[in-house]
């Protein structure tokens, strides 16, 4: 093993542990490690300003800024008190339908946002009906998470991925490539939820539950792993009075940037930084604004740990790890592979964040597919579901940490419900890939 190998490999270790332990804030010790490696002269600063300048940083950059715009318009505020007059008129149906939309909108917009506003209303809502919120927080938080499997820009994954499969030589993703594969992960999940969770729950009102505050951004803590994972929910807690002028044109600006990128009139990446500075110039939302929308703890993670990333294939430590990997697998169907490449990155999913794990094991699943002489998109999308949907743990998901704390959930409720998800949808992921992906 080389220096720069050794290093790097220590580099790695530390950032790991220091993730595990959660003492920091994820993008601090992401770009931590990045400054270190810098410094060693192991990566080049040109590598690090391609890191920052990624097009996965520029779209979700831009998605970011759109989706403040929508939200300071008070279109989501006033989406969601549609639905809970719906939820009042229709009892607890209402309250599925609730979770069910904001599952389907997390498949285009960022999941914190959709949860912050969606789980003090299910909870009031819930009350008002005479049920326990715990019933149904955990499906809230579950729901958003496997909506954003459901197209590309559903969740930073995603985009992460793809964009490092890009740099490794494979083509780009479309827009809505793995949403075949996304919504029947979605609805296996979905059915399992509705079926099953509130039995495998004690959802009576119990005395800590009927202490749950109603704010909630005052029950909201940021803990340094999962808050730099998916940032801040502070800047979404206050209700925004609705403003339809504002709230169309940002729809309107939403909804193009989706169906030009769908159509290939241009990346993703483009399409949504052109988006933003429509915004900003049509004055539907200020400069000022788009800046405080732009969510720099999430961006920081993500591109320190691509710089981690480049690291690790500029040393040769990604393609030597990767080989010894393929080495035990050589007996191995193409199938059996892709399997244990979803349950392994589902397991380092619950304890890592979302783009640690994408980082370590995309350029796994590309030498998989090239070991087995396959295509590299089954098992690139394999990464892509399992680096989200993990749901045995209240840490594996910001959203997760939200509806914990405002549901008053022990550790144990998310044990029984997520493992046997987890589970179902590893199942359901790995058929439908080798349908949708065959090798």
């Amino acid at each position: 093993m080389t220096f720069d190998q050794l290093t790097t490999l220590l580099v790695l270790a530390a950032v790991v542990a220091a993730l595990i332990r959660d003492r920091l804030r994820a993008d601090v010790v992401a770009l931590a490690g990045a400054a270190f490696l810098l410094m060693t002269g192991i990566v080049r600063p040109v590598e690090v300003e391609k890191a920052f300048a990624s097009p996965a940083i520029i779209a979700l950059a831009s998605l970011f800024v759109i989706a403040y715009a929508m939200e300071l318009s008070g279109l989501l505020d006033a989406a969601i008190e549609k639905t809970v007059r719906l939820c009042r008129r229709i009892g607890s149906a209402g309250l599925w339908i609730l979770i069910g939309l904001a599952g389907a909108a997390s498949a285009f917009l960022n999941n914190t946002p959709i949860v912050v506003l969606s789980a003090p209303v299910l909870r009031d809502a819930a009350k008002s009906l005479g049920r326990s919120p715990k019933r149904y927080l955990i499906p809230l938080s579950y729901a958003a998470v496997l909506g954003g499997c459901c197209t590309l820009i559903g969740t930073s994954t995603n985009l992460l991925v793809n964009d490092m499969a890009s740099v490794a030589g494979q083509p780009r993703f479309g827009m809505f490539e793995i949403t075949p594969v996304g919504i029947a992960v979605a609805l296996a999940g979905g059915l399992y939820l509705f079926v099953f969770s509130g039995r495998l729950m004690k959802t009576d009102d119990e005395p800590k539950t009927k202490r749950a505050t109603a704010d909630a951004s005052a029950d909201f803590h940021e803990p340094g792993l999962v808050g730099g994972l998916v940032g801040s929910a502070e800047a979404f807690s206050k209700q925004v009075e609705f403003q339809p002028l504002r709230a169309a044109v940002s729809l309107i600006v939403f909804v193009l940037v989706i169906v030009l990128a769908a159509l290939d009139v241009a990346p993703i990446a483009a399409c949504a930084f052109a988006g933003a500075v429509l915004l900003i110039l049509m004055r539907v939302i200020t400069a000022d604004e788009a800046y405080h929308g732009l969510r720099p703890e999430v961006l920081m993670l993500i591109a320190g740990m691509v710089v981690l990333g480049i690291a690790l294939d500029e040393t040769g430590l990604a393609s030597a790890a990767t080989a010894a990997l393929i080495g035990t697998m050589k007996s191995m169907s193409p199938t059996l592979a892709l399997i244990i490449l979803y349950g392994v990155t589902l397991f380092a999913t619950e304890i890592l964040s979302n783009a640690t794990v994408a980082v370590l094991f995309t350029p796994v699943a590309v030498s998989m597919a090239d070991a087995f002489n396959v295509s590299s998109r089954p098992f690139l999308v394999a990464v892509m579901i399992a680096a989200s949907a993990a749901f045995a743990t209240p840490f594996g998901y910001q959203t997760n940490v939200l509806v914990y704390q405002m549901g008053r959930y022990s550790y144990g409720d998310f044990l029984k419900v997520g493992l046997p998800l987890n589970l179902i949808t590893w199942a359901t992921a790995v058929a439908m890939i080798q349908v949708y992906f065959p090798f």
